[in-house]
């Protein structure tokens, strides 16, 4: 009688312990679906989140912002350049001041070209809606300010340093005027090629 009594009290456990292990189970695949559904949530979330174009807006103003400031960069070491070898060259040869402001004209366009691209960058950002700016545009834009600003960048640093060297020289020999507008007329397209290529970068 005693070993019946405990024998079925051990099965009866084991069937216990069973039945509270298959509910564990249960429980913890229906808490798997939930914690499986909810990740998908925040996932599905964060899609619509990433659709939303943060990131691509990031990089469509990332592109004004290098346009516009790298182009200012270049315009402004080129006037100071320039300007600096003009004013040394105005006590001796007053003259010539007006006659050789040509490299601070020249290097102030570039600061022209980097509003170009900024303007229109932005009109190209405003113009559509959040859904349909994909990180193509964003990165279309962004190179395209890259391009702009660079480009005027490295022709601000030519013209700074030919114009404060020619203006220099042209107080000694005239002649050399001409061949100065023509290394600056150079050296300016090379901000007219970026300014070129940011625009068709942009129509697309």
């Amino acid at each position: 009688i005693v070993f019946f009594f405990f024998s079925s009290r051990r099965r009866h456990t084991r069937q216990r312990s069973v039945s509270w292990a298959r509910r564990c189970v249960q429980e913890t695949g229906y808490q798997r679906r939930v914690h499986g559904d909810i990740r998908k949530d925040m996932f599905l979330e964060l899609a619509a989140l990433d659709d939303s174009t943060n990131t691509n807006y990031f990089f469509g103003y990332l592109g004004i912002a290098c346009a516009l400031v790298f182009a200012n960069l270049g315009s402004a070491y080129g006037s100071a350049k320039s300007g600096v070898g003009i004013t040394s060259m105005g006590v001796l040869r007053p003259d010539l001041i007006i006659k050789s402001v040509v490299p601070v004209v020249m290097a102030g366009i570039l600061g022209i070209y980097g509003l170009i691209i900024s303007v229109i960058i932005n009109q190209k950002i405003n113009g559509v809606d959040a859904k349909t700016y994909y990180p193509k545009n964003g990165f279309s834009h962004l190179a395209s300010g890259l391009c702009n600003g660079l480009s005027s960048l490295a022709a601000g640093l030519s013209i700074g340093i030919v114009g404060d060297a020619g203006v220099r020289a042209n107080a000694q020999q005239e002649q050399v005027f001409v061949g100065m507008l023509l290394t600056l007329i150079f050296a300016e397209a090379l901000g007219l090629y970026g300014l070129i290529v940011a625009i068709i970068i942009t129509q697309q």
